[in-house]
Parts: structure tokens; C-alpha cells; sequence
């Protein structure tokens, strides 16, 4: 136990909330928040939020002491999980309306949908539009940490600069209010988690239609130079009724070219869907959202995600070095050829994962036409490339080097021994005996082809082994 007159510090406190503690000291203090209860609350009454330290717990759990690494992950989402506890909203200003909560900028705001570790999400009306929206509050003790707000604006820039269909647009920015808050469409429905959470496992049409609609989202973002790092359920939206999916939250999104990418030893993003590399804090590109993306099509068919451990370090480890269970073990409805492309999203070098989101929308989209018309769409070829198995041929291969031998055989044979022997004859030797048995032949045609040679030296086979009494 630490003792409280040296280790629990307020002022330290703040400053991790603000990244702004140097790393040596994020080892101290993650340790020491393991065992102090008090710097815990002091750590909930910093946040106004009783579920933050349970993330902030989880995430510096992947500290490691001996190399001084840091995990501080994405504790945010869009829809935000239920239950986190209501963060005052004094700082809507008064609305008219009295069935209004009250009025931010010039939205009046009719509900709270959720609150997350670092921000509330409100459901707003826009009077000029004539429309619903989703406002995206930053949590107003966030809002005085300066990494806070930059994290903020970079969630709106990068969120911005991506226009497609699966990509949660942004309609506004108000970086300058405080607190700040972004402005995007209002979709109605529920994010992927809560899907999973409310009814488990998917079907294979339904987790090809929700993966290949993640992939071109993400290809779209891989297209202005985003890595989103944070691809997993609670991030991925399904709009009620039409069935569209979105990817939300680009907080953790960084240009591939960003060197705060290649900083060693920064590990950001949610354990269970992180990539081998960004457990490791070492470099990463778009691939590192494949990776992810295999997990949540795992999670979807396995109806639970393929790296669990008691820990958040225990998750890291077993990403970065082990195997998932073979999905069809778990869900025997999976075809291997899907079992196969997760698997290879699953890689544990980059470099053995498909090339691009792009590559892997294409061939989502090719075998969901293959199961929904399969008389019609055949199977892709590089999907049936994935499941070739080493062995699949061995016998007919033997048997072609077989017959290959053999040809190879009896030309020598032609070409260099029967020259020496009178070719109307066949020696037999009898092993029971020192004596030559001269069987005369009448002449076959010898080039006429190999067909008369194979069947005299079956007989002679035979023969001999009669004669050796086999």
C-alpha cells in the first residue's frame, strides 16, 4: 500500500487526465491507483462519472512496469453503454419550450441518449432544418484538459473529412463553446454491441452484409489517409429498419502519415480489438483496422469476442501471441471459407492480411451474393485459394510423379539396356536357383509403343514372384 502523504497527489491526477505526465510517472501512478482506493474517488470526482475508473482501470492495467508503457484506450462511444451515470447538464442554456432540457447553440435538446468516459450524447432538434440530430457533448471536466480538446476537434476533423454512406457524417463544430460539441445525424437504432448484448450470435448473411459495409466505411476513411485504430462493436451503428451500418467515434483516427502513430510504447484503443501491433505500441498503418474488423466478424459468429483474459494485460498478451479457438469448433453453422478469411484478417504480421478495407469489401460483397444466390454467384476464387489445404492433391500428385517415374523408367530402359540384350527375349532370373530361364518371344513391335513392355514385365513380375514363393 502507498502511503497517502507521498503518492496520493491530485495535482497528478489531473495531469494523466490531461496526458501531460510523463510516462515514468504513468507507471507510478497506474500502480498506485490499483491499490488506493482514495485516489479511485478522487479519480470519479475529477470525472463526475462513476463508471470512469472502471475503464481508466482497465486501461492502465496494460501498464507495464518493466518497460515504463502506457495504456490509456478509447473509453468513448456512440451510442454511449447504458447505465454510465447522468453528468449535469448546467451548461444548457434555457429554452422556451418547456419540454425541452434546454437549448445548446441553436439546438434545443430533447433527451440524453448516453454518456461515455469522456463525453454525453444528447438527441437535438434542428428548428432551421427541420430535423433531428445527435450532438456530441465533450464532458465538461474534459473540457479543461487541453489533450481533451484536442482529441475532441480531431474526432470532428477527421470525422469530417470522410463523406460515404457508412461513415457518420458531421454537420457542426463548435470547438469554442464550452464545453465543445460536434453535430451529426441523429440515426435511430442501436450500435452493434447492444445488438450482440440483446440477442448473440449472428448468422452468416447477416455478418457478411453488417463486415462488408464496415469494410467500405473503413475504406473510405483508409482513402483520405485515416487510420480509425478503434474498430469494434460499440463503434459501429445499425440504423433501424433500412439496416445501414456506420462507423462513429473517429477520436482515436490519425493520418497513416501522423509520427504519433509510430511513437513506441503509446498503446491506444480497446484491448479486445486491438491489433498485435498496437498491443505492442510499435507502428501502425490501415491494416491494423483489418485486424480489428476480423475480430468483430469473430464476435459476431462467435457471440463473443476472440480474446478474453481477466485483464486488460491478459487481453493484450493473448492477442499479440495466440491463436483464437477455430470458429467452426465454436459455431459449426460457419462455412470454412469464412472461417479462412477471418483468419487471415487475423494475421499476426500485417503483411500476411489482405492488402486493403477496399480488397475485403469486394470479397465480402462477392460471397454474401454466393450464399443468397448460390445456383447463380459462385464462390470467389480467392476465397477457394483460402482454403486449399497442403495435402488436398497429395494422391493425385503421387500418382502423376508415379507415372512420370515410370515413362522416365522404361525410356531408359528402351534406350540403353534392351540394345545390350537380344530384344526378342526377356531373362528371368529365379531367386531358388543359379539357372537362367529363356522364355523366346515372338517379335512385338517393340516401337510400336510401351504398352508391350509393361505387360511382359508384369509377367515377368508375377513370375518371379511365384518362383520366390511370396
Amino acid at each position: 500500500m502507498f502511503a497517502r502523504t507521498s503518492d496520493c497527489d491530485r495535482e497528478r491526477l489531473k495531469l494523466l487526465l490531461d496526458g501531460q505526465l510523463p510516462e515514468s510517472a504513468q507507471t507510478v501512478v497506474a500502480r498506485h491507483l490499483e491499490t488506493c482506493a482514495d485516489c479511485r474517488q478522487q479519480m470519479e470526482t475529477l470525472a463526475a462519472n462513476e463508471n470512469w475508473w472502471a475503464d481508466t482501470r482497465d486501461a492502465l492495467s496494460g501498464v507495464d512496469g518493466r518497460s515504463g508503457s502506457s495504456f490509456f484506450g478509447a473509453i468513448d462511444s456512440l451510442p454511449a453503454e447504458t447505465g454510465a451515470a447522468s453528468v449535469p447538464l448546467d451548461f444548457l442554456a434555457p429554452s422556451d419550450n418547456p419540454a425541452m432540457l434546454g437549448k445548446l447553440g441553436e439546438f434545443e435538446i430533447l433527451e440524453e441518449i448516453g454518456c461515455g468516459g469522456m463525453g454525453i450524447v444528447l438527441k437535438g432538434y434542428d428548428h432551421e432544418l427541420n430535423r433531428y440530430v445527435a450532438v456530441k457533448v465533450l464532458h465538461p471536466f474534459c473540457a479543461t484538459s487541453a489533450a481533451g480538446r484536442r482529441r475532441f476537434v480531431r474526432e470532428a476533423q477527421a470525422a469530417a473529412a470522410i463523406v460515404h454512406q457508412h461513415v457518420v457524417a458531421i454537420h457542426a463544430v463548435d470547438a469554442n463553446h464550452h464545453p465543445p460539441y460536434l453535430v451529426m445525424p441523429f440515426v435511430p437504432g442501436e450500435s452493434l454491441q447492444q445488438r450482440l448484448t440483446r440477442q448473440g450470435a449472428f448468422d452468416v448473411i447477416d455478418t457478411l452484409r453488417i463486415g462488408q459495409q464496415v469494410a467500405e466505411g473503413l475504406a473510405a476513411a483508409h482513402a483520405q489517409g485515416l487510420v480509425h485504430r478503434d474498430i469494434k462493436p460499440g463503434n459501429i451503428l445499425l440504423e433501424r429498419n433500412v439496416e445501414r451500418v456506420l462507423l462513429t467515434d473517429f477520436g482515436l483516427a490519425r493520418a497513416a502519415d501522423d509520427a504519433s502513430l509510430t511513437r513506441s510504447g503509446v498503446i491506444a484503443g480497446t484491448p479486445q480489438y486491438m491489433s498485435p501491433e498496437q498491443a505492442r505500441g510499435d507502428q501502425v498503418d490501415h491494416r491494423t483496422d483489418l485486424f480489428s474488423l476480423g475480430t468483430v466478424l469473430y464476435t459476431m459468429l462467435a457471440g463473443h469476442s476472440p480474446f478474453r483474459a481477466e485483464s486488460a494485460m491478459g487481453v493484450l498478451r493473448r492477442v499479440c501471441d495466440e491463436t483464437p479457438r477455430p470458429l467452426r469448433e465454436i459455431n459449426p453453422h460457419v462455412p470454412e471459407w469464412l472461417e479462412a478469411i477471418v483468419t487471415k484478417l487475423h494475421a499476426k504480421q500485417a503483411v500476411n492480411r489482405f492488402e486493403s478495407a477496399s480488397e475485403v469489401s469486394t470479397l465480402l460483397q462477392r460471397c454474401l451474393a454466393h450464399m443468397q444466390q448460390p445456383t447463380l454467384v459462385r464462390l470467389p476464387d480467392e476465397v477457394s485459394k483460402l482454403v486449399e489445404k497442403p495435402g488436398k492433391y497429395s494422391h493425385w500428385l503421387l500418382g502423376l510423379s508415379t507415372v512420370v517415374l515410370l515413362a522416365v523408367l522404361a525410356g531408359f530402359v528402351r534406350s540403353t539396356i534392351l540394345p545390350i540384350v537380344d530384344r526378342n527375349q526377356i531373362v528371368k532370373m529365379s531367386p531358388s536357383s543359379n539357372t537362367q530361364v529363356m522364355e523366346t518371344t515372338e517379335d512385338q513391335g517393340w516401337d510400336d509403343g510401351l504398352q508391350t513392355e509393361s505387360e511382359e514385365v508384369d509377367r515377368g513380375l508375377k513370375q518371379w514372384e511365384s518362383d520366390a514363393d511370396f
